[in-house]
């Protein structure tokens, strides 16, 4: 009977490849195993009066990012291609994440579309929204049908009727 070395690390690789197997990130390209899927990094915060959203995305230009806004979900989207250079010989890793991506989030209502700006420089992209102003309180009368307010919403009764006599 041989023997035979258990070697943890490439038991847990096989592992890793499996998974990535099961669940569709595999590579059938055969570019290094295991798809990687690339989703940048975001921040979004409040300012002021407008919320900012920034994202790394360093390696893109302009053209490759696209920005939409529809029914309150602003979504940014865009495509990463792969730097390859053909080399015959010697070894090279290759660990930068390529693809598209596309990353939502769900804005306040009533954010006017008109009025987000964005912009790009040094690999992050940032997106500013106005928000939106605040719908102000409505002042509500309750009557009785045919006869003048005797409570309006302001907690407020009305003068009563005046006595004669």
């Amino acid at each position: 009977m041989a023997l035979l070395r258990w070697e943890p690390a490439r038991e847990f690789q096989a592992l890793h490849q499996e998974m990535n197997r099961l669940f569709g990130l595999y590579d059938p390209a055969g570019n290094g195993g295991s798809a990687q899927r690339w989703v940048p990094a975001m921040d979004l915060f409040e300012q002021d009066e407008q919320l900012v959203l920034r994202a790394d995305v360093p390696g893109l230009s302009e053209d490759d990012l696209n920005i939409e806004l529809e029914e309150n979900v602003l979504t940014i989207s865009g495509e990463r291609s792969a730097e390859r250079d053909d080399r015959k010989g010697g070894f090279y890793r290759l660990e930068r994440a390529t693809g598209k991506f596309s990353r939502s989030l769900t804005l306040p209502e009533h954010v006017d579309p008109e009025n987000i700006k964005a912009g790009y420089q040094n690999g992050v992209l940032e997106v500013r929204i106005p928000k939106p102003e605040q719908p102000k309180p409505r002042r509500v009368e309750i009557s009785l049908a045919g006869k003048a307010p005797l409570i309006e919403a302001s907690g407020e009764a009305p003068a009563g009727p005046e006595s004669t006599g």
